[in-house]
């Protein structure tokens, strides 16, 4: 009988452990930010101890630093496989639309997280974040656009905030929004769908000459 190999065992459990522990400490932290978050409370939601926490990201920081750059590894490593520049640049604008509203109906709780930042540190590990590298794509692409004649004259940075704003506004303010019909659920994917084209058809016109 083959048996696994326990190097690679050890690998998959560290992975799976770590993985439990941003789990826990995401929800914790967009409930309370860095500075309400508890430690013991992350370790509970995880089922493992306050040690385990330590052993992999030393402190509380360390454990935040690391829940922050989750989500900017995942859609950097979304993104890069779009391969943007063999589009056109309202392809590729679509493309990136359509991804960023995805990723964030699959994780809505996560604008919270830089809600909370923004809140509690004035975006003091924000900036350390590299959120920049994800900006670059739209940014390339807007400019792309311009230079090609099919996107109006546009400030790239204030067009890229304009829009993640259409984007993401609509999971960031659900908690509230959801009781103004409290007929449809604004999360389920018949109503993502129809707030991706939406959002589509929106920006597009905002931007195209």
């Amino acid at each position: 009988m083959a048996r696994s190999h326990p190097i690679k065992k050890q690998f998959r459990d560290a992975e799976a452990t770590q993985k439990q522990i941003l789990d826990a400490a995401e929800l914790e932290f967009a409930r309370h930010g860095i500075k309400g978050a508890r430690m013991s409370d992350i370790a509970d939601r995880a089922q493992i101890t306050t040690a385990t926490i330590h052993y992999y990201f030393e402190n509380k920081e360390g454990l935040y630093k690391a829940v922050l750059q989750r989500p900017v590894n995942e859609v950097q490593a979304m993104v890069s496989q779009l391969k943007l520049n063999d589009l056109s640049p309202e392809e590729a604008l679509k493309q990136i639309i359509r991804v960023a509203i995805a990723y964030e109906a699959k994780n809505p709780h996560r604008q919270m997280l830089w809600f909370q930042e923004a809140s509690q540190n004035q975006g003091f590990y924000f900036k350390q974040s590299n959120v920049e590298s994800l900006h670059e794509h739209l940014i390339q692409v807007l400019n792309r656009g311009m230079k090609a004649g099919c996107f109006r004259p546009l400030d790239p940075f204030l067009t890229l905030t304009h829009i993640l704003s259409v984007c993401l506004f609509y999971f960031t303010v659900h908690e509230n929004w959801k009781h103004l019909n409290s007929g449809s659920d604004r999360l389920s994917q018949e109503m993502v769908e129809k707030h991706t084209e939406a959002a589509i058809e929106f920006i597009l016109a905002a931007v195209k000459n």
